[in-house]
């Protein structure tokens, strides 16, 4: 897959318009091949084009991407459906994910995100703070560690 791979060196050298143009071409000679799709999902959000982005990350998932590209598609079209104000979309998805991939901490926080535009502002709380607590290695964060963790589900609760 040279092309794909011309169209990716692109990207990373910030030469969006020319990588993404070699990438619209792909999808059309190469309309089975999810990792075409993703690439061209990924060209669009780089470009601040979530709208058109959203299909391609669609189609990838679709076509059943692996690895870490289903990762990062997973990842895209959640952010991207957040960014466009589709929350309950945005939800499902890395809801989806989040069951797929448990071990990836980067879909709780996304997911917080989103919950946060639903007004569940709880339960958004609750996963950053989870999330803190279990990996950050700053050293006062690690000595509450446990506070933190304890508190997370309980910022509601009053002790008078």
């Amino acid at each position: 897959m040279e092309k794909l791979d011309e169209a990716i060196g692109l990207r990373e050298r910030g030469e969006h318009e020319a990588a993404r143009d070699i990438l619209l071409q792909l999808v059309v000679d190469m309309p089975m091949s999810p990792e075409v799709w993703y690439q061209c999902a990924w060209i669009h959000d780089v470009m601040g084009l979530e709208r058109e982005a959203a299909p391609y990350y669609v189609r990838a998932l679709e076509l059943g991407i692996m690895g870490e590209d289903r990762q990062g598609a997973f990842l895209g079209l959640g952010s991207t459906y957040r960014t466009l104000g589709m929350y309950e979309e945005s939800k499902a998805v890395l809801e989806r994910a989040m069951a797929e991939f448990p071990a990836q901490r980067e879909y709780p926080v996304f997911y917080a995100m989103t919950l946060y535009n639903l007004q569940e502002h709880s339960q958004a709380m609750q996963i950053l703070l989870e999330q803190l607590a279990e990996t950050s290695a700053d050293q006062g964060v690690q000595t509450y560690r446990k506070a933190i963790a304890f508190y997370a589900d309980k910022l509601d609760q009053r002790w008078d």
